[in-house]
């Protein structure tokens, strides 16, 4: 049983500094808007 508890504190502890992380990420930087453009072939406007 001991070895269960040490597998379930290790997932936990690897998951909160992952969420964390990801979290830190989230909030500190900001991304920054752009236009895209993507230009379509006018053959895939046809009907076949």
């Amino acid at each position: 049983m001991p070895s269960l508890f040490r597998f379930l504190l290790i997932v936990g502890v690897l998951g909160g500094v992952v969420y964390g992380g990801m979290f830190a990420l989230a909030t500190w930087f900001e991304p920054k808007p752009r236009d895209i453009t993507v230009p379509v072939p006018p053959d895939r406007f046809m009907k076949r």
